[in-house]
């Protein structure tokens, strides 16, 4: 920029006052612009010790260009008659403004660029001294002064302006470092609290089960209400682990093919028995025009519709919760709109405005009498946002509550029919370091006809598949000492009876980070927990499938 001035400069000279000799100075000046790059790496070569030899480097590298650009000036003023002090003044000036910019940061670039500008302010009026008179002298000397002072303190006045913003940029990326790492630290916390509180909620929900299946009466009855509690109980767990992972970013949703319409009557049916014992009704609108089959995530969609039906029956206490849905066309799919409206209480403005907050309850009563963490519906926007749509409220004290989720789903064909399987015949090794997760998936297993082998660490896992041949292996992945992850690596890099026996993870991150993990280490499939039956059954029918057709080949 500044080479492309002073030949601008030389051009403008020599048209309009004839200066030939502009275009020495033009090349003189560009002359010290490349000394000044050849000379700035090898004169900062070696590291600067002292502020003298700081101070000298400085001189070196500012004071010829200043002192060139400058001599300009002096001619202007010598050479121009009546305007010639103007220019030169207007020549110094500028370029002692172009270094409030260019020597931002350091006083002595700035003292060194504009000692040479300064010295010819004061020199160029004396050249006329005996010329004019001597008041006029004297007031073109207090001009100068004033120019100078306005100069450097416009200088200071921009650095202090930049040490501030420089602290302040300083302090926030201190504070967002620190907020990062609190919030990582907390979902590492909450990610190792899940490990452990799913252990026994596992348990509870395997144990829950088996004694609903085979109780008879009151016995099961007594199953369910256990298998409620413990499903509650994951319910708020799965609530603190989402707003983790969206909290960093983390969050994931899956693209499957499911029944849309199924989703829905599943979701109604599950909250009509709660809807019939506070006597309201549970009421649906529009199913018929639903599709049945589209792509996308059924785990999130209906986890955000039964956090809007619960809402719903939560807070209403006479009346009815409809469900209004509709399907309208869109590009590659669907455009699904599903309303949940109640006619509870309603809200105020200010309320709905706080509704999608983390754990804001609204008033100090509501988790007392209701229940709840407070999670439901900030994580539901957010997953409907992670899908692509979004969620809505309206609601107006004394006409209720419209909740609104809008989503875009691709169009999916109908599958062939999948039959679940009765009876298995499998031998299989369950290796975990809790005896009650052990427990829990055999009960899970029992329906199959299979009872596992077990075994309590990674170590006396690999013992045994180092002689003993199995046709599935669930694996733990978070074991002490060795985790399941680095044993199934283990298991595939040596031969043995089951150097290629399909390995099923069992974990209670279930991230789709941590199934690449897994993956990469050689396991074949996953479930999460808590074990879901169905999940798991899915996943032993596909490891066996893959046994028998490499056994058929």
């Amino acid at each position: 920029m500044r080479i492309a001035s002073a030949v601008i400069v030389g051009g403008v000279l020599h048209f309009a006052l004839g200066w030939w000799a502009t275009w020495f100075w033009s090349a003189a000046y560009v002359a010290t612009q490349v000394l000044e790059v050849w000379a700035t790496p090898r004169l900062l070569r070696n590291p600067v010790n002292t502020p003298a030899e700081a101070a000298n480097i400085a001189v070196a590298l500012f004071f010829p260009g200043s002192l060139v650009f400058g001599g300009l000036a002096v001619a202007l003023w010598i050479s121009v008659p009546g305007y010639g002090p103007a220019l030169g003044v207007a020549v110094i000036a500028s370029a002692m403004i172009n270094l409030i910019a260019l020597s931002r940061g350091s006083r002595l670039a700035f003292a060194a660029s504009a000692t040479p500008y300064g010295l010819y302010l004061l020199v160029m009026p004396m050249m006329d001294y005996g010329r004019v008179a001597g008041p006029l002298l004297t007031t073109m000397m207090i001009a100068v002064g004033l120019i100078m002072l306005n100069i450097i303190g416009a200088w200071i006045s921009t650095e202090e302006s930049r040490r501030a913003h420089q602290i302040l940029a300083e302090e926030s990326d201190r504070r967002r470092t620190e907020a990062e790492a609190a919030v990582e630290a907390k979902s590492a916390y909450l990610a190792m609290i899940s490990h452990e509180l799913r252990t026994p909620i596992s348990a509870i929900l395997a144990g829950a089960g088996e004694l609903e299946r085979t109780s008879p009466g009151q016995g099961r009855a007594q199953a369910r209400l256990i298998k409620g509690a413990g499903q509650m109980m994951r319910g708020l767990l799965d609530d603190l682990l989402d707003l983790s992972k969206i909290e960093v970013g983390r969050m994931e949703v899956e693209t499957v093919d499911f029944d849309l319409r199924s989703l829905v009557s599943e979701a109604l049916r599950m909250w009509r028995p709660e809807a019939r014992h506070k006597d309201l009704k549970l009421r649906v609108e529009g199913a018929h025009g639903l599709p049945d089959w589209v792509h996308g995530d059924p785990t999130r969609i209906r986890q955000v519709l039964n956090n809007l039906i619960s809402n719903a029956l939560k807070f209403t206490a006479k009346g009815s919760i409809t469900l209004r849905l509709s399907a309208s066309p869109a590009e590659g799919g669907y455009a699904i709109s599903v309303a949940v409206a109640d006619t509870g209480p309603g809200m105020t403005p200010d309320q709905v405005a706080r509704l999608f907050t983390p754990c804001d309850q609204l008033d100090a009563g509501t988790a007392r009498k209701h229940g709840g963490s407070g999670l439901g519906l900030a994580i539901s926007r957010e997953l409907a946002r992670l899908m692509g749509g979004d969620l809505t409220a309206s609601s107006a004290p004394g006409e209720g509550a419209v909740f609104t989720l809008n989503l875009v789903l691709r169009a999916a064909e109908v599958p062939a029919a999948a039959q679940a399987p009765d009876a298995v015949e499998a031998r299989v090794l369950v290796i975990d370091d809790h005896a009650v997760n052990r427990q829990a998936i055999s009960l899970v297993l029992a329906p199959l006809g299979i009872v596992p082998e077990t075994a309590a660490s990674a170590e006396e896992g690999l013992e045994r598949l180092a002689s003993e041949a199995f046709d599935v292996i669930l694996m733990d992945v978070y074991m002490p000492d060795m985790d399941g992850r680095e044993a199934t690596r283990i298991l595939r890099g040596r031969a043995g009876p089951n150097q290629t026996t399909p390995v099923i993870a069992v974990t209670a991150s279930a991230t789709e980070r941590d199934w690449e993990a897994c993956r990469a280490a050689g396991m074949t499939g996953h479930v999460a927990k808590p074990i879901e039956p169905a999940q798991l059954y899915a996943a032993l029918e596909t490891a066996l499938a893959g046994v028998e057709a490499r056994k058929a080949a």
